[in-house]
């Protein structure tokens, strides 16, 4: 019998993911500033798109790096 995690947003009812809250964005990255899979990070795939452009985003702007060392 197989485990399903249930997706964090689902979970805790987000609606939208906040741009400027760089510290939770950062749990969805790897230590070399690169976004987690779906299946790494458990989250579902609307969200995972969702989030995926919302790191972008913030990258954009400069709030989050694009690499680190």
């Amino acid at each position: 019998m197989k485990i399903q995690k249930k997706c964090y947003f689902c979970r805790h009812n987000i609606e939208n993911i906040d741009i400027f809250d760089t510290s939770f964005l950062k749990k969805f990255t790897t230590n070399w500033a690169k976004i987690k899979a779906k299946k790494y990070s458990g989250v579902c795939t609307k969200h995972q798109k969702e989030l995926t452009n919302t790191i972008k985003r913030a990258r954009f702007l400069a709030l989050m790096p694009f690499i680190s060392r």
